[in-house]
């Protein structure tokens, strides 16, 4: 009887900062953020399952890189392990309710850029050489202050465009992932020539519509029982309708996405850490397919798209949790930017491509996280998945992502924040907004929002209030944009 009166004060919606006055709570100012221990655990258990995915998609796309003795499960527990240490490591040092693990688009640059041998042509220890150096690059920024420096001098309307942007991009990679929105006549479209069809969206859709009826009949952790009692359905679907996965065949319209909710063989085993120190430092430096200015570039680049999509994410899960000053900065953001960037480095040691933080924490965060502890509770999660694996792969995309969907709306409601009659201010912010969900990425649309901040400035004659760092940081930006052409030239 003890033991189910503790789990109902850890999981009631009406516990109180009062009833979880205790080290935990002073330690991670549950109280003083206006939390409970139970928000914070629901808040670490969405984290956790927006982002699962990554375990599968990370080995998919490192696999095929990856050298012969390295597998993918083996590249799946990597992930799982290096997630778990930097995750709590945030929630530990930083207290912030932000998730880390291996970074998507920063993976894809490894398998198909680096490590192809139609490409760059590095090995695959050579790739995680060049990612280990990259985080070093990006720390050192930390420790030399310049990091958090740029991130102080965006001014706040554009911090709350790119919190916005980030909102509509989340959502769009979830109808992605979910196969709501997929390529077709025209660049995109809904479904299968604009139908929805299969098993698997109508997992969706269901999973989505509980999420969206509980949230307004305010019930606590809607997010979280949306996201079970879809995977609920999907496995009772998946034991009738026997559906494979698109990820596998291509021509399986009504496949889902990715991975099959269906439980195969033992759901418990032991993990393989062969990715753990699978990189060559200075290889990538002399490497007859490089050139040192060409490694220059590539860290440079790879750097310049995890400061941002940093800098965005921490913007956005402390817009949403409501940790943000009157500037627009989180608490503790020199932490959090030290540990983010030790994340890259730590990606690289552990031979899983550069970790880095995930949007996907927004999902813990529209759950009521407000502290390191949901962290924490994400960071356990990963150490615990790596060595269930098959209860993870029981998550289909199609139920993780109503999760993000539904982030997109509680994210969107910033735009309020915004003078839209201000076009000084409104058009830099509308770019940003824009640029994230179709560029399909964070860090282009905060390129766009900071170049054209400046050309905006700079037209209306206001170049004394163009802060030093944000010259300096839109010119990176257009060398970024322009690296093709640059490395064109130089080769």
């Amino acid at each position: 009887m003890p033991l189910v009166a503790d789990w109902t004060v850890i999981f009631s919606s009406q516990d109180t900062a009062k009833k979880s006055d205790s080290s935990l709570d002073r330690f991670f100012k549950i109280s003083e953020r206006g939390s409970t221990v139970g928000r914070e655990i629901r808040g670490g258990l969405v984290t956790f399952f927006a982002m699962a995915y990554i375990l599968v998609v990370n080995a998919a796309i490192l696999g095929v890189a990856a050298p012969k003795d390295i597998s993918q499960s083996a590249i799946a527990a990597g992930t799982a392990l290096v997630a778990c240490v930097m995750t709590l490591l945030m929630g530990l040092v930083a207290n912030f309710p932000l998730a880390l693990a291996s970074g998507m688009g920063l993976n894809a640059v490894v398998a198909f850029t680096l490590a192809n041998p139609e490409a760059l042509g590095l090995s695959y220890q050579e790739a995680m050489g060049l990612i280990f150096w990259e985080g070093v690059a990006i720390t050192i920024l930390v420790l030399t202050g310049f990091r958090e420096a740029v991130f102080k001098a965006v001014p706040a309307q554009l911090k709350t465009a790119i919190s916005v942007g980030i909102g509509l991009f989340i959502a769009f990679v979830g109808l992605i992932n979910a196969g709501i929105i997929r390529p077709g006549g025209t660049p995109v479209q809904l479904g299968v020539n604009g139908s929805l069809v299969g098993w698997p969206a109508l997992v969706f859709c269901v999973g989505l519509m509980v999420i969206i009826v509980l949230y307004i009949r305010k019930v606590q952790g809607a997010i979280l029982i949306g996201i079970v009692g879809s995977t609920v359905l999907a496995f009772i679907v998946q034991a009738f309708a026997h559906l494979g996965s698109r990820a596998a065949d291509e021509k399986a319209v009504s496949a889902w996405a990715s991975n099959v909710p269906q439980l195969k063989g033992s759901p418990v085993s032991l993990p393989d850490f062969s990715t753990i120190g699978a990189i060559d430092f200075f290889g990538p430096f002399t490497s007859p397919h490089t050139t040192a200015v060409g490694v220059v570039l590539l860290i440079f680049s790879l750097m310049l798209a995890d400061f941002f999509d940093t800098m965005g994410t921490m913007v956005a899960v402390g817009s949403g949790a409501n940790l943000l000053d009157e500037n627009g900065n989180p608490p503790k953001t020199r932490e959090i930017l030290l540990i983010d960037s030790l994340s890259a480095m730590a990606g690289g040691l552990g031979g899983v491509s550069s970790n880095t933080s995930f949007v996907e924490s927004t999902s813990g965060v529209g759950e009521g996280a407000r502290t390191g502890l949901a962290s924490v509770v994400t960071g356990l999660l990963f150490g615990v998945s790596m060595f269930i694996a098959p209860l993870v792969e029981l998550v289909p995309a199609e139920a993780a992502s109503t999760a993000l969907v539904f982030v997109g709306f509680l994210m969107m409601v910033n735009v309020r924040d915004i003078e839209w009659t201000r076009a000084d201010v409104a058009i830099p912010a509308f770019m940003t907004i824009m640029m994230m969900p179709f560029a399909y990425s964070i860090t282009v649309g905060i390129g766009f929002g900071f170049i054209t901040y400046v050309l905006v400035k700079i037209a209306s004659g206001r170049v004394s209030r163009i802060h030093p760092l944000m010259w300096v940081v839109s010119v990176l930006f257009v060398i970024y944009f322009c690296l093709g052409p640059i490395q064109a030239l130089l080769s």
